[in-house]
Protein backbone atom coordinates (compact mmCIF):
# COMPACT_ATOMS: atom_id res chain seq x y z
CA UNK A 1 0.00 0.00 0.00
CA UNK A 2 1.35 3.45 -0.86
CA UNK A 3 1.94 5.81 2.05
CA UNK A 4 0.56 9.33 2.06
CA UNK A 5 3.16 11.29 4.03
CA UNK A 6 3.60 14.83 5.25
CA UNK A 7 6.61 16.33 3.51
CA UNK A 8 9.70 16.55 5.66
CA UNK A 9 8.47 14.31 8.46
CA UNK A 10 8.23 10.79 7.07
CA UNK A 11 4.88 10.50 8.84
CA UNK A 12 1.72 9.11 7.22
CA UNK A 13 -1.17 11.56 7.49
CA UNK A 14 -4.05 9.56 6.04
CA UNK A 15 -5.04 6.20 7.53
CA UNK A 16 -7.45 3.82 5.78
CA UNK A 17 -9.85 2.79 8.52
CA UNK A 18 -10.52 -0.56 6.80
CA UNK A 19 -6.95 -1.72 7.48
CA UNK A 20 -7.18 -1.37 11.23
CA UNK A 21 -8.10 -4.37 13.29
CA UNK A 22 -11.17 -3.99 15.53
CA UNK A 23 -10.32 -2.48 18.92
CA UNK A 24 -11.39 -5.63 20.79
CA UNK A 25 -9.04 -7.71 18.64
CA UNK A 26 -6.16 -5.29 19.21
CA UNK A 27 -6.65 -5.38 22.96
CA UNK A 28 -6.99 -9.16 23.01
CA UNK A 29 -3.78 -9.60 21.02
CA UNK A 30 -1.82 -7.88 23.81
CA UNK A 31 -2.81 -10.57 26.28
CA UNK A 32 -2.96 -13.50 23.85
CA UNK A 33 -0.87 -13.22 20.65
CA UNK A 34 1.85 -11.00 22.12
CA UNK A 35 1.63 -12.21 25.69
CA UNK A 36 5.27 -13.30 26.00
CA UNK A 37 6.72 -10.53 23.84
CA UNK A 38 4.81 -7.59 25.30
CA UNK A 39 2.50 -8.22 28.22
CA UNK A 40 4.75 -10.51 30.30
CA UNK A 41 7.74 -8.20 29.88
CA UNK A 42 5.66 -5.16 30.80
CA UNK A 43 4.46 -6.81 33.99
CA UNK A 44 7.98 -8.09 34.76
CA UNK A 45 9.42 -4.57 34.72
CA UNK A 46 6.60 -3.21 36.87
CA UNK A 47 7.01 -5.97 39.44
CA UNK A 48 10.82 -6.13 39.46
CA UNK A 49 11.40 -2.39 39.73
CA UNK A 50 8.22 -1.54 41.71
CA UNK A 51 7.14 0.94 39.05
CA UNK A 52 3.45 0.99 39.97
CA UNK A 53 2.29 0.71 43.56
CA UNK A 54 -0.93 0.88 45.50
CA UNK A 55 -2.54 4.33 45.34
CA UNK A 56 -0.36 5.69 42.51
CA UNK A 57 -1.71 8.20 40.03
CA UNK A 58 0.24 7.65 36.80
CA UNK A 59 0.50 10.17 33.97
CA UNK A 60 1.06 8.16 30.78
CA UNK A 61 2.82 10.31 28.17
CA UNK A 62 1.35 9.62 24.72
CA UNK A 63 3.28 11.16 21.82
CA UNK A 64 1.37 9.28 19.14
CA UNK A 65 4.35 7.09 18.30
CA UNK A 66 4.26 3.30 18.29
CA UNK A 67 5.92 2.98 21.72
CA UNK A 68 3.72 5.34 23.69
CA UNK A 69 0.47 4.14 22.13
CA UNK A 70 1.29 0.54 23.01
CA UNK A 71 2.30 1.63 26.52
CA UNK A 72 -1.09 3.32 26.96
CA UNK A 73 -2.89 0.10 25.97
CA UNK A 74 -0.66 -1.97 28.26
CA UNK A 75 -1.53 0.30 31.16
CA UNK A 76 -5.23 -0.05 30.39
CA UNK A 77 -4.85 -3.83 30.45
CA UNK A 78 -2.92 -3.63 33.74
CA UNK A 79 -5.72 -1.53 35.20
CA UNK A 80 -8.29 -4.04 33.94
CA UNK A 81 -6.52 -7.26 34.94
CA UNK A 82 -4.01 -6.23 37.60
CA UNK A 83 -4.29 -6.48 41.37
CA UNK A 84 -2.92 -3.01 42.12
CA UNK A 85 -5.28 -0.14 42.83
CA UNK A 86 -4.00 2.87 40.87
CA UNK A 87 -5.30 5.68 38.63
CA UNK A 88 -4.34 6.75 35.11
CA UNK A 89 -4.13 10.02 33.22
CA UNK A 90 -3.18 10.00 29.54
CA UNK A 91 -1.40 13.20 28.53
CA UNK A 92 -0.35 14.25 25.02
CA UNK A 93 1.83 17.29 24.46
CA UNK A 94 1.63 19.14 21.15
CA UNK A 95 5.13 20.63 20.75
CA UNK A 96 4.17 22.35 17.49
CA UNK A 97 2.84 19.57 15.25
CA UNK A 98 1.57 20.26 11.75
CA UNK A 99 -2.23 20.17 11.91
CA UNK A 100 -2.29 16.88 9.97
CA UNK A 101 0.03 15.24 12.50
CA UNK A 102 -2.09 16.47 15.39
CA UNK A 103 -5.19 15.12 13.63
CA UNK A 104 -3.54 11.71 13.21
CA UNK A 105 -2.60 11.63 16.90
CA UNK A 106 -6.19 12.39 17.92
CA UNK A 107 -7.64 9.93 15.41
CA UNK A 108 -5.40 7.08 16.58
CA UNK A 109 -6.15 7.71 20.24
CA UNK A 110 -9.89 7.95 19.61
CA UNK A 111 -9.85 4.67 17.72
CA UNK A 112 -7.75 2.93 20.39
CA UNK A 113 -9.94 4.34 23.17
CA UNK A 114 -7.06 6.24 24.79
CA UNK A 115 -8.65 9.29 26.49
CA UNK A 116 -5.81 11.77 26.04
CA UNK A 117 -5.62 15.27 27.48
CA UNK A 118 -3.81 17.39 24.87
CA UNK A 119 -1.85 20.49 25.83
CA UNK A 120 0.34 22.77 23.71
CA UNK A 121 3.92 23.80 24.40
CA UNK A 122 5.46 25.26 21.20
CA UNK A 123 8.70 23.44 21.99
CA UNK A 124 9.72 22.77 18.37
CA UNK A 125 9.98 26.48 17.62
CA UNK A 126 11.76 27.34 20.88
CA UNK A 127 14.29 24.51 20.60
CA UNK A 128 15.16 25.47 17.04
CA UNK A 129 15.62 29.11 18.02
CA UNK A 130 17.92 28.54 21.01
CA UNK A 131 19.79 25.43 19.76
CA UNK A 132 19.75 25.67 15.99
CA UNK A 133 22.46 23.14 15.10
CA UNK A 134 21.51 20.44 17.61
CA UNK A 135 17.91 21.02 18.70
CA UNK A 136 17.08 17.42 19.65
CA UNK A 137 18.80 17.44 23.05
CA UNK A 138 17.21 20.74 24.03
CA UNK A 139 13.83 19.57 22.70
CA UNK A 140 14.00 16.39 24.78
CA UNK A 141 14.81 18.33 27.98
CA UNK A 142 12.01 20.80 27.39
CA UNK A 143 9.52 18.03 26.58
CA UNK A 144 10.39 16.27 29.83
CA UNK A 145 9.86 19.44 31.83
CA UNK A 146 6.52 20.14 30.17
CA UNK A 147 5.33 16.58 30.84
CA UNK A 148 6.42 16.77 34.49
CA UNK A 149 4.51 20.04 34.88
CA UNK A 150 1.34 18.60 33.37
CA UNK A 151 1.60 15.45 35.48
CA UNK A 152 1.95 17.55 38.63
CA UNK A 153 -0.98 19.74 37.59
CA UNK A 154 -3.15 16.61 37.27
CA UNK A 155 -2.16 15.38 40.71
CA UNK A 156 0.00 12.50 39.47
CA UNK A 157 2.96 11.15 41.39
CA UNK A 158 4.44 9.22 38.47
CA UNK A 159 5.16 9.97 34.81
CA UNK A 160 5.45 6.98 32.45
CA UNK A 161 7.56 7.23 29.30
CA UNK A 162 7.67 4.68 26.48
CA UNK A 163 11.40 3.94 26.35
CA UNK A 164 12.07 0.29 25.52
CA UNK A 165 14.86 -2.31 25.67
CA UNK A 166 16.61 -0.96 22.56
CA UNK A 167 16.59 2.58 23.92
CA UNK A 168 18.36 1.26 27.03
CA UNK A 169 21.19 -0.51 25.21
CA UNK A 170 21.62 2.35 22.74
CA UNK A 171 22.00 4.75 25.68
CA UNK A 172 24.68 2.54 27.22
CA UNK A 173 26.63 2.45 23.95
CA UNK A 174 26.22 6.19 23.37
CA UNK A 175 27.72 6.90 26.78
CA UNK A 176 30.60 4.44 26.35
CA UNK A 177 31.55 5.50 22.81
CA UNK A 178 30.87 9.24 22.89
CA UNK A 179 30.93 10.35 26.53
CA UNK A 180 33.56 8.01 27.99
CA UNK A 181 31.37 6.86 30.86
CA UNK A 182 29.21 3.87 31.74
CA UNK A 183 25.63 4.94 32.36
CA UNK A 184 22.36 3.32 31.50
CA UNK A 185 18.79 4.56 31.15
CA UNK A 186 17.27 3.78 34.55
CA UNK A 187 13.86 2.07 34.88
CA UNK A 188 12.81 4.76 37.34
CA UNK A 189 14.20 7.96 38.81
CA UNK A 190 13.04 10.83 40.97
CA UNK A 191 12.46 14.16 39.23
CA UNK A 192 15.07 16.71 40.28
CA UNK A 193 12.97 19.83 39.82
CA UNK A 194 9.48 18.46 40.45
CA UNK A 195 9.12 17.28 44.02
CA UNK A 196 6.98 14.22 44.57
CA UNK A 197 7.09 12.97 40.96
CA UNK A 198 8.90 9.87 39.76
CA UNK A 199 9.67 8.98 36.16
CA UNK A 200 9.05 5.33 35.24
CA UNK A 201 9.85 3.25 32.14
CA UNK A 202 7.59 0.16 32.21
CA UNK A 203 8.59 -0.98 28.68
CA UNK A 204 12.16 -1.52 29.87
CA UNK A 205 12.28 -5.19 28.81
CA UNK A 206 10.22 -4.92 25.60
CA UNK A 207 12.17 -5.13 22.33
CA UNK A 208 11.44 -2.58 19.63
CA UNK A 209 10.96 -5.23 16.94
CA UNK A 210 8.05 -6.71 18.87
CA UNK A 211 6.45 -3.28 19.21
CA UNK A 212 6.78 -2.88 15.45
CA UNK A 213 5.25 -6.31 14.85
CA UNK A 214 2.26 -5.51 17.08
CA UNK A 215 1.75 -2.11 15.44
CA UNK A 216 1.89 -3.38 11.86
CA UNK A 217 -0.15 -6.52 12.50
CA UNK A 218 -3.00 -4.45 13.94
CA UNK A 219 -3.00 -1.84 11.18
CA UNK A 220 -1.99 1.03 13.46
CA UNK A 221 -0.19 3.94 11.77
CA UNK A 222 1.79 5.86 14.42
CA UNK A 223 3.52 9.19 13.97
CA UNK A 224 7.29 9.48 14.25
CA UNK A 225 9.20 12.44 15.68
CA UNK A 226 7.21 14.72 13.32
CA UNK A 227 9.69 17.52 13.86
CA UNK A 228 10.14 19.61 10.73
CA UNK A 229 13.38 20.96 12.23
CA UNK A 230 15.07 17.65 13.06
CA UNK A 231 14.23 16.28 9.62
CA UNK A 232 16.58 18.85 8.11
CA UNK A 233 19.46 18.39 10.58
CA UNK A 234 22.36 15.95 10.41
CA UNK A 235 21.71 12.31 11.33
CA UNK A 236 21.78 11.91 15.09
CA UNK A 237 24.18 9.68 16.98
CA UNK A 238 21.46 7.41 18.34
CA UNK A 239 20.64 6.30 14.79
CA UNK A 240 24.33 5.52 14.19
CA UNK A 241 24.45 3.43 17.37
CA UNK A 242 21.28 1.58 16.33
CA UNK A 243 22.95 0.63 13.05
CA UNK A 244 26.17 -0.35 14.84
CA UNK A 245 24.29 -2.75 17.13
CA UNK A 246 22.57 -4.29 14.09
CA UNK A 247 25.95 -4.96 12.54
CA UNK A 248 27.33 -6.42 15.78
CA UNK A 249 24.37 -8.79 16.02
CA UNK A 250 25.38 -10.35 12.72
CA UNK A 251 28.51 -11.68 14.44
CA UNK A 252 27.29 -11.93 18.02
CA UNK A 253 23.63 -12.96 18.07
CA UNK A 254 22.96 -11.96 21.69
CA UNK A 255 25.17 -8.87 21.81
CA UNK A 256 22.18 -6.65 22.63
CA UNK A 257 21.32 -8.76 25.67
CA UNK A 258 24.98 -8.78 26.74
CA UNK A 259 25.09 -4.97 26.59
CA UNK A 260 21.90 -4.78 28.64
CA UNK A 261 23.07 -7.33 31.22
CA UNK A 262 26.41 -5.53 31.62
CA UNK A 263 24.56 -2.77 33.47
CA UNK A 264 23.23 -5.37 35.92
CA UNK A 265 26.56 -7.12 36.50
CA UNK A 266 29.10 -4.38 37.18
CA UNK A 267 32.04 -5.80 39.16
CA UNK A 268 33.19 -2.94 41.39
CA UNK A 269 36.49 -4.76 42.05
CA UNK A 270 37.37 -4.36 38.38
CA UNK A 271 36.42 -0.72 37.80
CA UNK A 272 39.01 2.08 37.72
CA UNK A 273 36.63 4.70 39.04
CA UNK A 274 33.00 5.49 39.71
CA UNK A 275 30.71 8.26 40.83
CA UNK A 276 28.11 8.20 43.60
CA UNK A 277 26.04 11.35 43.82
CA UNK A 278 28.44 14.28 43.45
CA UNK A 279 31.47 12.38 44.74
CA UNK A 280 33.99 10.54 42.59
CA UNK A 281 35.91 7.45 43.73
CA UNK A 282 39.01 5.62 42.50
CA UNK A 283 39.84 1.95 42.98
CA UNK A 284 42.94 3.25 44.79
CA UNK A 285 40.70 4.63 47.55
CA UNK A 286 39.96 1.03 48.56
CA UNK A 287 43.07 -0.76 47.25
CA UNK A 288 44.68 -1.46 50.62
CA UNK A 289 41.50 -2.42 52.49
Amino acid sequence: MSENKLAGTGCPILVPFSERKPLEEIERSIIKTYRNKLWTKFVKAIDEFKLVEEGDRVAVAVSGGKDSMLMAKLFQELKRHGKINFELEFIAMDPGYHESIRALLIDNCNYLNIPIKIFESGIFEVADRIAKDYPCYMCARMRRGALYSKAKELGCNKLALGHHFNDVIETIMLNVLYSGNFKTMMPKLKAENFEGIELIRPMYYIEERHIEQFTKANGIWPINCACMVAAEKIANKRYEIKELIKELKKKFSDVDKSIFNASKNVNMDCILGWKKGDKKYSFLDFYDE
